[in-house]
C-alpha cells in the first residue's frame, strides 16, 4: 500500500507492508523506492512518525541514488553532455587535436580527436573504455585472486568485450569474460562481477555452496549487485 508524508516542501512516497516481525524497519533501495515494513497491529501514526524522524537519511539516500543514475536520451556527443566512468560522471569536453586521446580531470572527460563526429567519437570513447577496462579488471583480478589461493584458483584467462545481457560469465573451460560496460560502474561494482565469476571456478552453478562462498569472500555483495544493477539498466 502506498502512502506519503511531507517533509518541508519535500514529499516522501512509501510503501508500507506488515509482517510477523519484531521491529520496523525502513529501507531505500536503488530504484529510489522508499518501503516501510512493520509488525502487525503496529499503529499507522506510529509508523509515520517514525518515516518522518528518518527523513532527513531517507533523502539522502534518495540523493545518493539518484547520483548514481544515469541520463536517459541517448548520447548526441556534445560539450557538456555527461558520460560515466568508475562510477562518476564526467562532463564531455571536445577538443579539436590530432593527438586522439582521452583524459579525464576534475570532473570532465576530454576527447582530443582530429574527427568531431559523432560516430568518431564515440568510437573513440568505447575504445579508450575498452583500454581502460583492461586496465583496472585486471588490477582487481590482482587484489582480489589471493582470497582465491585455498581454493587452488590460478590467473584465469581474462577476456573483455560487450555484451547486451550479462556483466560477466565463467565458460566450462575457466575462461572469465566481463562486459567492458562495468567500467562504467563504481569499483566496488566491478569487484563483485569479478569475485562472483571467480567464485564460479569453484563452484560452476548458483548453488548454496557457491551463494556460502560469494558471502565469504565478499560479505556486502548485494548492496553493490544493486547498485550495478540500478547504475546500468
Amino acid at each position: 500500500m502506498k502512502h506519503q508524508i511531507l517533509f518541508g516542501a519535500r514529499e516522501i512516497n512509501f510503501t508500507l507492508s506488515y509482517s510477523e516481525r519484531s521491529s520496523l524497519t525502513i529501507k531505500v533501495h536503488p530504484a529510489m523506492v522508499v518501503e516501510v515494513l512493520a509488525p502487525i497491529g503496529t499503529d499507522q501514526v506510529k509508523v509515520y512518525t517514525k518515516v518522518r524522524s528518518k527523513a532527513l537519511w531517507i533523502l539522502k539516500q534518495i540523493e545518493y541514488f539518484r547520483s548514481f543514475k544515469p541520463g536517459t536520451l541517448s548520447r548526441r556527443f556534445i560539450n557538456g553532455e555527461t558520460h560515466l566512468y568508475l562510477g562518476r560522471q564526467y562532463r564531455l569536453k571536445i577538443v579539436p587535436d590530432t593527438t586522439d586521446q582521452i583524459k579525464v580531470y576534475r570532473g570532465q572527460l576530454f576527447i582530443f580527436s582530429s574527427d568531431t563526429s559523432k560516430p568518431a567519437l564515440e568510437l573513440q570513447l568505447d575504445q579508450w573504455y575498452k583500454e581502460r577496462a583492461k586496465i583496472v579488471f585486471g588490477e582487481i583480478v590482482e587484489e582480489v585472486l589471493p582470497k582465491f589461493k585455498k581454493y587452488k584458483v590460478h590467473q584465469p584467462v581474462i577476456n573483455i568485450r560487450k555484451m547486451s545481457q550479462r556483466w560477466g560469465s565463467c565458460t566450462p573451460s575457466g575462461k572469465i569474460i566481463l562486459n567492458t560496460e562495468i567500467i562504467k560502474a563504481p569499483k566496488g561494482c566491478i569487484e563483485y562481477v569479478i569475485v562472483h565469476e571467480l567464485c564460479h571456478l569453484v563452484h560452476h552453478n548458483h548453488s548454496k555452496l557457491f551463494l556460502n562462498l560469494l558471502n565469504r569472500l565478499l560479505p556486502d555483495w548485494k548492496k553493490w549487485k544493486d547498485r550495478l544493477e540500478y547504475l546500468m539498466c
